[in-house]
C-alpha cells in the first residue's frame, strides 16, 4: 500500500475527492506543511492568529498558497478535511476543541509529512538532551557516509525537507507537543533520554499526562523496531513495568551492566547488541559530563543498529563539538568564566548544568515558570551559586525558593542588565552561568534569542 493510500483510509476520511487542508499557525512547520501540502495536491489554507513574517509570507506567495493572519476564519477552518496544528498551540484552544468535536482530524507537522515519505525514521525525545542526541546522532551518520537530515526541532521542518530533498534517513527531535498530534508515526528507532517534569501547565499540572505523552514515540512501534531509553531514570523504568511496549528494548545505565544495550564499566561505554560490542573511554568524549556520556551511549546505539563503523563512532565522538545555548562557554573576562546555557528552559537541565560547575557560581536564573519545583537544587545551589540573578517578569517564586540558600538575590529586567551585575559580583576563578530553568517568553522571543542576547552582553563588558 502506498503512502498516500495509507493517509487516506488510516487517518484521513475524505469524502470523494474532495481534499482541503487547514494549516493553523504559520511558522516554520505550518509553512512546510503547507509546501507539503500543496505539492501533493491537497487545497491549503494557512491561518495565522498572530503575524506571519515577511519571510514566511513570500514563501506562501510564491507557492500560491492562501493564507491569512490576526484572526481565524472559523467558517473556513471547520469545513477542512484535515487540519496540522502548529506545536505550540494548545489542544484546549477554542477553536481546536470545535475541530475535534466535529472529528476533524487534527495532526501534527510530523504526522502529516511522515505519510509522504518512505524514509527509516529515528525518533528522539525527552525533557532534556534530546537536541545534543539529535545532534550528535546526525553527525556520526553523516561521518559514517549514510544519506540523513536532520528535522524535527531543528533547522528546516521535515514536512519542507519531504517535499524538498527527501533523504532515505531521517534524525527527528520531537517536543511532547508534537507527539500529542501523530496518529499512525511510527520511528523504526524511538530514544526517550529522560522524562523530568516539564510543560506541566500544557498538561494540567499532571505528570503522568506528560509521561504518557512522552511514550507516544512509542505507541506505533512493532516488534521489528527499537526503544533506546535511560535505564536509571525510574519514571522511564516504573512506567514499562506497567505499560509494556512491543518495540526490541536497547536500555543505556551509568549505574549496572544491561544485556543487550549500553552501559559504564571501568570508565569505558560498552554497548552490545546481538553479541555485537563497542567500547569507548569517557574520557575521549568532547563533550563533558554525565549527562552527556549518556547522550553519547544513545547517539551511539542507534549508530551501531545502523551500522556505522566502530571507529567513525569513536572519531566522531571524539570531535563533536557540542550544541549553541546548551553549556556553550563563551569568553573568559578577569579569569572569570562566561557560560551559555540558555537552553536549559526546565528545573533538571538547570540541574545538569550545575551539576557541571567546577567553581563557584553567579547563576542567572528566570523567566516563564512552568509549574517548577526548585527543592531538587537546593543542595547544589547551597554547595556551589554564590549569588543568584533573577532575569523574569515575576521572580517571587526564585525569590521565595532560594532566599535562605544564597546571601546575594538581586533581580534584573534586561540582559544586558543581569549581566553587568555578574560582572560586579563575580571573582577571579568563578563562573557566570545563565541556566534559566524557565522558558524565555516573557522577555525573549524564544531560547535562542535569550542566548544570543547573553552572549552579546558578554562580549560588550
Amino acid at each position: 500500500m502506498s503512502n498516500k493510500k495509507n493517509i487516506e483510509n488510516k487517518v484521513f476520511p475524505f469524502l470523494g475527492s474532495r481534499r482541503f487542508l487547514v494549516v493553523l499557525g504559520a511558522g516554520e512547520s505550518g509553512v512546510g506543511t503547507a509546501i507539503l501540502g500543496k505539492k501533493e495536491g491537497f487545497e491549503v489554507f494557512v491561518s495565522d492568529k498572530g503575524i506571519i513574517t515577511d519571510h514566511y509570507k513570500e514563501v506562501l506567495r510564491n507557492f500560491e498558497i492562501e493564507w491569512e493572519e490576526q484572526q481565524h476564519t472559523e467558517t473556513k477552518i471547520l469545513n477542512a478535511d484535515v487540519v496540522m496544528k502548529s506545536p505550540g498551540i494548545p489542544d484546549k484552544v477554542a477553536l481546536v476543541v470545535k475541530l475535534k468535536a466535529k472529528k476533524i482530524p487534527v495532526v501534527s507537522e510530523i504526522e502529516f509529512a511522515a505519510k509522504y515519505t518512505n524514509a527509516q525514521i529515528v525518533g528522539i525525545t525527552g525533557s532534556n538532551g534530546k537536541t545534543t542526541t539529535t545532534m550528535l546522532t546526525h553527525y556520526i551518520l553523516r561521518q559514517g557516509g549514510l544519506k540523513v537530515n536532520m528535522a524535527g526541532n531543528i533547522g528546516d521542518s521535515f514536512a519542507k525537507q519531504v517535499a524538498g530533498k527527501d533523504a532515505p534517513l531521517y534524525v527527528l527531535e520531537l517536543s511532547s507537543f508534537q507527539l500529542d498530534g501523530i496518529i499512525d508515526f511510527a520511528p523504526h528507532i524511538a530514544v526517550l533520554t529522560n522524562i523530568t517534569p516539564d510543560h506541566l501547565d500544557r498538561y494540567e499540572y499532571q505528570f503522568e499526562n506528560y509521561i504518557a505523552s512522552k511514550f507516544r514515540i512509542t505507541m506505533n512501534q512493532t516488534a521489528n523496531d527499537y526503544f533506546i531509553y535511560d535505564a536509571d531514570d525510574e519514571v522511564i523504568t516504573q512506567y514499562l513495568e506497567s505499560n509494556p511496549i512491543r518495540s526490541r528494548l536497547l536500555p543505556f545505565s551509568l549505574t549496572r551492566k544491561v544485556e543487550n544495550g549500553a552501559f559504564l564499566e571501568e570508565g569505558n561505554i560498552k554497548i552490545t547488541i546481538d553479541n555485537n560490542k563497542f567500547i569507548m573511554p569517557t574520557e575521549n568524549l568532547a563533550l563533558e559530563g554525565n549527562h552527556n556520556v549518556k547522550n553519547a551511549m544513545a547517539a551511539a546505539t542507534v549508530s551501531h543498529l545502523l551500522k556505522i563503523r566502530k571507529a567513525t563512532i569513536r572519531k566522531s565522538l571524539e570531535h563533536f563539538q557540542g550544541v549553541e545555548h546548551r553549556l556553550e562557554y563563551v569568553l573568559k573576562i578577569n579569569n572569570v568564566q562566561y557560560i551559555n546555557d540558555s537552553k536549559a528552559t526546565n528545573v533538571n537541565a538547570a540541574l545538569y548544568a550545575l551539576d557541571t560547575m567546577k567553581s563557584t557560581t553567579i547563576w542567572i536564573v528566570g523567566g516563564v515558570d512552568k509549574g517548577n519545583d526548585y527543592t531538587e537544587l537546593y543542595s547544589l545551589v547551597n554547595e556551589k551559586v554564590k549569588a543568584i540573578i533573577c532575569l523574569g517578569v515575576d521572580n517571587s517564586k526564585i525569590i521565595n525558593a532560594f532566599g535562605n540558600c544564597v546571601d546575594i538575590i538581586v533581580e534584573t529586567q534586561s540582559m544586558s542588565e543581569a549581566v553587568k551585575i555578574a560582572y560586579k559580583i563575580a571573582e577571579r576563578n568563578e563562573n557566570v552561568l545563565l541556566s534559566p530553568a524557565c522558558s524565555s517568553f516573557d522577555l525573549f522571543k524564544g531560547y535562542e534569542d535569550r542566548g544570543r542576547q547573553f552572549k552579546a552582553a558578554v562580549r560588550e563588558l
